[in-house]
């Protein structure tokens, strides 16, 4: 079971700079825990992402040494991949590719054509480097602009990023309206269809909807769920203001009680949540 923690997420619709420092800090303590992999931060515009405009100082204050914890870093284009790719610290990257062509033109400005002609480029570059590039199919369990979404339009999706050779997806409840039975249809359905691919979850979801997602996850065979501490972070777009990211601490008590054995340390779980308190007010 992989636990992926995501202050990045958390922190880039923070509406005051969070000090290089600070976050520095912040991720340092989460190296500590026992995740999997942290989503630390993202090479894309400072004028689109203000907030993440130091993730290359960040980096160079991170304590590496004594932890067996991936870094994942959030990318929308070449030019982002070629900048994340000058650092060897960084093991993953990540690509928002989405199966609603409004929400695409919205994230990254380009088609979902322009997109995965953007992905196959990147994975190549991932390849020569030693380094994974992780797909996150935003919109992957519905949208909210009346397109058409099926089981079958998803696994079209990942056909073409299998085709690509992309061996890491997550699929995004990007505005947290997934329903349970969805979720474990698209989980069993490509797990089956795509042994070879590693797929996770990076939810949205209302304090209240938490635990029937995770399970759902589960029972489709999903074993790499995406969280940030406390829930914070989330999509801007979802109508519901409680919608954020899965609060790790709910999943990691879902995780325990079905019997899962996780590398969670808890004093140093309990030190980052007083961490996150104090940074996200």
């Amino acid at each position: 079971m992989k636990i992926i923690e995501c202050p990045r997420d958390a922190m880039q619709g923070m509406p005051d700079f969070i000090d290089t420092a600070i976050k520095a800090a912040y991720i340092n303590q989460l190296l500590e825990v026992g995740f999997d992999t942290i989503d630390f931060g993202s090479f894309v515009s400072p004028k689109s992402m203000p907030q993440m405009r130091d993730t290359a100082q960040v980096l160079e204050l991170l304590d590496l040494f004594a932890t067996d914890t991936k870094l994942l870093a959030i990318i929308a284009n070449q030019r982002g991949a070629n900048d994340a790719l000058n650092f060897e610290e960084i093991d993953y990257l990540g690509y928002p590719l989405s199966l609603s062509e409004v929400f695409q033109q919205r994230n990254t400005n380009k088609s979902i054509a322009n997109a995965l002609e953007d992905v196959a480029e990147i994975h190549n570059l991932c390849e020569i480097k030693g380094r994974t590039l992780v797909i996150y199919i935003s919109m992957g369990f519905g949208n909210p602009y009346g397109e058409a979404f099926s089981a079958g339009l998803v696994a079209e999706f990942v056909d073409k990023l299998d085709e690509i050779g992309i061996k890491v997806i997550s699929f995004s409840d990007t505005i947290g309206v997934a329903d349970p039975g969805i979720i474990k249809s698209v989980f069993e359905t490509n797990i089956s269809n795509y042994p070879h691919i590693e797929f996770g979850a990076h939810f949205h979801s209302t304090p209240d909807t938490i635990n029937d997602k995770i399970e759902a996850g589960l029972l489709g065979g999903c074993k790499r769920f995406d969280g940030a501490l406390r829930g914070y972070g989330g999509c801007p777009m979802a109508d519901d203001k409680l919608v954020g990211n899965i609060a790790t601490e709910k999943m990691i008590k879902v995780l325990q009680n079905k019997g899962y054995s996780l590398t969670i340390k808890e004093e140093e779980l309990k030190e980052a949540m007083k961490l996150a308190q104090v940074i996200f007010p």
